[in-house]
């Protein structure tokens, strides 16, 4: 799961690079989970983990307040989260996903950066079995604490096998469905959790020449300029990942 690991922080680098975007992203994220579970993160497993990204992306307490209350406006947006699934050129699967108040202007967007670069634009669900859609935790270790005792408790909650480990922390794998549940374990457990996301992780790499790379990533970096979209992945294997 290394190899995961390095692509994941490869393209999370990249994908909050702008601190901007990134606040107006997470602002979609609470209001979409205020919609779902209500403005107070105790009774909102949901709001909570936004919180805590947003904390990590040091977007300051009085914008998540800020933003927690515009959700439950009247005139707030109804973000609607959809997914957009193509291919770059050179066979590179590209996984788009948004949080959109108007549909029609977000395919658009998305279609035209496609044709612009020579993509084809898919089906939805076309792309699936090219990623694998995980939750991601990295919590931070307990003194005398076991990575292995730890993860064979947390098996039985959905946690893959295969985890990754550095002096201060571990970060741990599971299937999409087990976000929730993880997350009220390490919370009751007194775990100190420093991120938590849904991710999508390529199940095989395509490495690219530096020239045939460029348009890939003109495609990302256009999708990323978008501010409907939320997430842009690929399974372009990461320069940092490379022999």
């Amino acid at each position: 799961m290394g190899r995961a690991f390095e692509y994941r922080k490869a393209t999370k680098l990249k994908r909050w690079g702008n601190m901007a975007r990134t606040f107006t992203r997470i602002g979609k994220q609470i209001a979409i989970a205020v919609k779902e579970g209500g403005p107070d993160p105790d009774n909102n497993p949901h709001l909570r983990s936004v919180i805590q990204n947003a904390k990590a992306e040091n977007m300051p307490k009085d914008n998540v307040d800020r933003a927690i209350k515009n959700a439950m406006g009247k005139d707030q947006r109804d973000y609607k989260e959809m997914n957009y699934e193509g291919y770059g050129p050179h066979g590179i699967a590209v996984f788009v996903e948004t949080a959109t108040d108007n549909t029609t202007r977000t395919v658009a967007n998305v279609r035209s950066v496609f044709n612009k670069y020579g993509g084809t634009l898919g089906t939805s669900g076309s792309l699936d079995f090219m990623f694998n859609h995980k939750s991601v935790f990295t919590i931070a270790k307990k003194e005398g604490m076991s990575a292995d005792d730890l993860i064979l408790e947390l098996i039985d909650l959905g946690a893959d096998e295969d985890y990754d480990e550095d002096d201060d922390s571990i970060t741990i794998y599971a299937g999409f469905p087990d976000f929730n549940g993880l997350q009220t374990y390490f919370e009751s457990n007194g775990f100190e959790i420093q991120s938590s996301e849904i991710t999508r992780i390529p199940v095989e790499l395509k490495e690219l020449s530096a020239e045939e790379r460029q348009v890939i990533d003109k495609i990302v970096d256009k999708l990323e300029d978008d501010e409907d979209v939320q997430n842009v992945y690929t399974n372009l294997k990461p320069i940092d990942d490379e022999e």
